[in-house]
C-alpha cells in the first residue's frame, strides 16, 4: 500500500471538517474522494499533501509517517481547480517551474518539459501564452506542470469544474488514460459522481468530513450505502414503503422486494434510474404528464400515484403526454433503507 491515512481529523476552531477518516490508494490505483461542496473533501487533500496540518491521526507513504514532512519534499503533484497558471509565462514555462524550484539543471529542465507536453498533446503550443488558450488547453498545462516533478502520487483538485460539460466528458478520457500511461496513484476530488465513477478504481463518498462508503463505481452505483448517498447520486424518488411477507407495500402498490432487503416493517425505498421501464403488463398504470426530448431517448415523467416515476423509452417509441401507460418496476433496481439509517444520516 502507498498512501494510507488513518483516522485523519482536522478541525478549524470548533469546525471539524475531516473526522476520523480512513482511506488507502494502492499502487497504480486512482481513488476518487466524491462529495458535496463543504463535506471536507478538499481539506483532506491539502492534509495529505501537507498544506494543512493534521490534528489527529496520520497519513503514512510507505508505511512511513509524513508528520513534519513539509510539501515538497513529499513529492506530490497538487493541481487545483483553478489551475494557478502564471499568464505572463508560455506553456513551456508555466511546465518548468516546478523543476526549477526544484533547483534542476537547465539541461534536465528542457528534457522533461518536451517530455510531458508530449504526454498531455501540447508540444505545438509550448510557445504559446496562457492567455490564448482554451479551457481545456489551460487544463493540460496544469495537469503537465503537475507531472513535471515526477510525483510518487497526483492529487487533483475538482479539475474540471470550471469546464463545460463537452470539455469535461473529454478530458476525464484523457486523464483516465494518462494516469493508465504513466502508472501513477492519484487521488481525485470531485462533486460529480459520473466524473468519479468514470475516472475511479474506487470510490470514496464523503459527507460532513466522513467516508461513508468506499468501493468500486460499479458497487458503489449499485448499493449506495444509505438514502442519502442514493440520492446525492441523483436516485429517486425516495418514499415511504412497508415490507410484508409478499414483498414492497408502496405508494405505487405492491411491488416485489429485492433478495437485499431489510426485515418486516417499514422502510425508505429509492428508485435507481433504471428502475422503471414501460410494459404492456406491467402492474403499475398511470399517465404520461410530461415528454422530455432527449436525442434518440426521451423521459417521461408518470402519475401513477405516488410521486412521479421516470422511464427512458426510445424516442420513436414515446407515448404523447396525457397517454395511459403500463409500468413495470426492476426489483433489483429498488433500494431499500431502514429509517434509521435515514434518521442518523439527516
Amino acid at each position: 500500500m502507498m498512501l494510507q491515512i488513518e483516522g485523519a481529523v482536522v478541525r478549524f476552531g470548533a469546525s471539524t471538517a475531516v473526522d476520523r477518516v480512513d482511506l488507502r490508494v494502492g499502487e497504480g490505483e486512482t481513488v476518487a474522494i466524491l462529495g458535496p461542496s463543504g463535506c471536507g473533501k478538499t481539506t483532506l487533500l491539502r492534509a495529505v499533501a501537507g498544506l494543512v496540518p493534521l490534528d489527529a491521526g496520520r497519513a503514512c507513504w510507505d508505511g512511513a509517517d509524513l508528520a513534519g514532512v513539509p510539501p515538497h519534499p513529499r513529492r506530490f503533484g497538487l493541481m487545483f481547480q483553478q489551475y494557478a497558471l502564471f499568464p505572463h509565462r508560455d506553456v513551456a514555462g508555466n511546465v518548468e517551474f516546478g523543476l526549477r524550484m526544484a533547483g534542476l539543471d537547465r539541461a534536465t529542465r528542457a528534457r522533461r518539459v518536451d517530455e510531458v507536453l508530449d504526454l498531455v498533446g501540447l508540444t505545438e503550443l509550448r510557445d504559446r501564452r496562457i492567455a490564448g488558450l482554451s479551457g481545456g488547453e489551460q487544463q493540460r498545462v496544469a495537469l503537465a506542470r503537475a507531472l513535471a516533478v515526477e510525483p510518487r502520487l497526483l492529487m487533483l483538485d475538482e479539475p474540471l469544474g470550471a469546464l463545460d460539460r463537452p470539455w469535461r466528458e473529454r478530458l476525464v478520457r484523457e486523464i483516465r488514460t494518462l494516469l493508465d500511461r504513466t502508472g501513477l496513484p492519484a487521488l481525485y476530488v470531485t462533486h460529480d459522481h459520473e466524473e468519479a465513477f468514470a475516472l475511479a478504481d474506487r470510490v470514496a463518498v464523503m459527507r460532513a468530513g466522513r467516508v461513508v462508503q468506499v468501493g468500486a463505481p460499479a458497487d458503489v452505483w449499485r448499493r449506495p450505502a444509505d438514502e442519502w448517498t442514493a440520492t446525492f447520486f441523483g436516485f429517486g424518488p425516495a418514499v415511504d414503503a412497508e415490507v410484508d411477507a409478499n414483498g414492497l407495500i408502496t405508494p405505487w402498490g405492491a411491488l416485489p422486494a429485492p433478495a437485499v432487503r431489510p426485515r418486516s416493517g417499514p422502510v425508505r425505498v429509492v428508485l435507481r434510474p433504471d428502475a422503471v421501464r414501460i410494459d404492456p403488463d406491467g402492474p403499475v398504470i398511470g399517465g404520461v404528464a410530461e415528454r422530455v426530448f432527449g436525442g434518440d431517448r426521451a423521459e417521461l415523467a408518470v402519475d401513477a400515484g405516488g410521486p412521479r416515476l421516470h422511464a427512458r423509452v426510445p424516442e420513436r417509441d414515446a407515448p404523447e403526454v396525457g397517454a395511459t401507460v403500463r409500468l413495470a418496476i426492476d426489483a433489483d433496481a429498488l433500494l431499500v433503507y431502514e429509517p434509521a439509517v435515514r434518521d442518523r444520516a439527516d
